[in-house]
């Protein structure tokens, strides 16, 4: 059984990744347990640890759930200044769903569901709001 999850993305500016990442969730980090390192709970058992180090090639990308795609993408257009990404959709997929880089080529990107009622309980299950 599993019960919680941990992802690593790495960069090699920690001051700025730190601080990119914090924008991006909009957050304080959760744990800063030792220099070079530091955590958010993205949502209940599922982490993100940004640490200092070489990136990873080819990896990701690491997707997060969002309520509105395109609010999400101006506001990190504007705050983190990526550049511009397209949104896709098809048909037989309930998401519609987009990709971008962070600074260090990190692969990040988010998701939407199409269906708001399955939003609706997705969201509710994870946080466990009745």
């Amino acid at each position: 059984m599993f019960f919680e999850m941990t992802v690593q993305i790495r960069v090699s500016d920690f001051q700025e990744g730190h601080k990119w990442y914090k924008t991006l969730l909009k957050k304080e980090a959760d744990l800063i347990p030792h220099g070079g390192f530091v955590e958010w709970e993205v949502i209940p058992g599922c982490w993100l640890q940004v640490s200092e180090g070489v990136p990873a090639q080819g990896s990701g990308p690491l997707r997060l759930g969002v309520k509105d795609l395109t609010v999400e993408r101006e506001r990190i257009m504007k705050e983190l200044r990526v550049d511009y990404f397209d949104i896709h959709s098809r048909q037989e997929v309930g998401a519609k769903w987009a990709t971008f880089s962070d600074p260090w080529g990190n692969q990040i990107g988010f998701f939407e569901y199409i269906n708001k009622l399955e939003e609706k309980e997705r969201i509710q299950t994870v946080t466990n709001l009745k």
